[in-house]
């Protein structure tokens, strides 16, 4: 990766199914360390663009650098400076909350496997429970581990659909820390959420996409939940 290039860099990405658009023309920036929220309604396309630049759906046509680096040329490899959370949480229900981490971590060669286990599992609030099958867990819980194997292998980005799916408020403050921390570490972070103002208080910067087009962008900080649920109405009433 090119310490000079943008984090996240997406040119022109289109994506369609069949006769129906559904990206019309994504152009997106993230700078290293940043951490941005993007905002839509249910079919505004912000799942589709999330596995466009996590390299699990391709785009119909435009570019995706990461770290500078094309996708499309850079093989699976790529993926160990990623660290995604998707509707699915891509872990094996069968197996305790440890060993999802012990074969993840196995699968991207982390240092200090165990010490590194421990220490993602404490901030999530699972480490009590990680001998416990998955399937034994809440939704809630499972997120939680997927947000611990996401971060596990320290990826210089952190990509995150809906990371605060199925949590309750402590566990959702939760979330707000490890982002924190995480972000404190110069991680860049690309996250989407229903949840006004959660995605507000974790990010550095706002997107609202609305029929396959980034309608907004501004920086979070100046805003109240108030004046962005205004914002927000008014740019997911067109399409």
């Amino acid at each position: 990766m090119s310490d000079a290039a943008p984090m996240i860099e997406v040119r022109q990405v289109r994506k369609a199914f069949g006769p129906h658009q559904v990206l019309r023309g994504i152009d997106l920036i993230l700078a290293e360390g940043e951490r941005v929220a993007l905002f839509g309604p249910n079919g505004a396309g912000k799942t589709t663009l999330m596995r466009i630049i996590s390299t699990l759906s391709k785009a119909t046509t435009g570019d995706v650098l990461l770290g500078g680096v094309d996708v499309r040329k850079a093989g699976d490899d790529i993926r160990r400076y990623l660290g995604v959370v998707t509707h699915a949480p891509l872990l094996y229900d069968n197996l305790t909350a440890w060993e999802n981490l012990a074969f993840y971590g196995a699968m991207y060669d982390v240092p200090n496997l165990g010490a590194r286990a421990e220490d993602v599992l404490r901030r999530v609030g699972l480490w009590p429970r990680r001998l416990e099958p998955v399937r034994t867990f809440s939704r809630g819980m499972v997120q939680r581990l997927a947000i611990a194997r996401a971060i596990l292998h320290n990826p210089p980005i952190l990509l995150l659909d809906e990371p605060d799916t199925g949590l309750d408020q402590a566990a959702a403050d939760m979330l707000r820390q490890v982002l924190a921390d995480v972000g404190g570490a110069g991680r860049t972070v690309l996250l989407t959420t229903h949840h006004l103002e959660r995605g507000l208080a974790w990010a550095d910067r706002a997107l609202i996409l609305n029929g396959g087009k980034i309608r907004y962008e501004g920086p979070s900080a100046a805003l109240t939940v108030a004046d962005f649920q205004h914002i927000y109405r008014t740019h997911t009433e067109v399409a």
